[in-house]
């Protein structure tokens, strides 16, 4: 699987991401949010919430729960809680669980995945779907998830990591400046998440379109550890 484990090598800074910065772009994404990431993200949600599914554990925390495309998924006997930075995104994601009578969706929370205000081990699970390229710091998302979430649980990710070379490469390091626009890093790496030395990552999956994006799970380590180093 050709994924960059490593930094990119940048010949320019890369775009800062700050939260003001993610809430307007997803305030200009909301409306359309469905219709233009709907179709090529929904092979990707459909297979992290089969893994979230299959894994034991009730209480599950979606990150970066948006409009709410994962949540008809879930299983009735699993409890979801969902967080995002947006409200226009929660408001749609409320309106989805209304109007599909999702019971399994306990709550959704105007919250930043940096800083949860959620109790220690609070949670079997924890799933970021297409999220840990949007947060201004990965590393402290992962270190956040790892904290809410109770040793042995599981963390997971569904992300787009850069290629490591090609003309995806090529288009990737040309749209970084761009990120603070699009709400994203094109240029995201698995080591801006974690540290692959460090952390075991306990399965890698390849999801379509094409292999775009990636499913990463790992199983939840100590969190004090990991805060500390964070």
């Amino acid at each position: 699987m050709n994924i960059r484990t490593d930094a990119p090598d940048r010949q320019h800074p890369r775009a800062s991401l700050d939260a003001e910065g993610v809430r307007d772009a997803y305030r200009r994404w909301a409306g359309v949010y469905d219709a233009v990431f709907g179709g090529v993200s929904a092979p990707g949600r459909r297979r992290a919430v089969a893994e979230v599914n299959r894994l034991p554990g009730t209480r599950v925390l979606e990150v970066g729960v948006g409009t709410g495309l994962a949540l008809p998924h879930y299983r009735r006997e699993k409890r979801v809680v969902g967080i995002d930075l947006s409200r226009e995104m929660l408001d749609r994601a409320a309106e989805r669980v209304r109007a599909e009578h999702l019971g399994q969706v306990v709550g959704l929370a105007e919250m930043d995945a940096e800083r949860m205000a959620f109790a220690d081990d609070a949670f079997d699970i924890a799933v970021a779907m297409f999220t840990a390229s949007v947060v201004p710091d990965a590393r402290r998302l992962f270190a956040e998830m790892s904290r809410v979430v109770r040793p042995g649980g599981d963390l997971l990710f569904v992300n787009h990591f850069a290629a490591e070379a090609g003309p995806r490469w090529w288009v990737e390091r040309t749209m970084s400046p761009l990120a603070r626009l699009l709400g994203w890093h094109p240029d995201f790496a698995l080591r801006d998440l974690l540290d692959p030395e460090a952390t075991r990552v306990e399965a890698m999956e390849a999801c379509p379109p094409v292999g775009l994006f990636t499913l990463i799970r790992v199983r939840n380590p100590a969190a004090p550890a990991l805060l500390a180093a964070a």
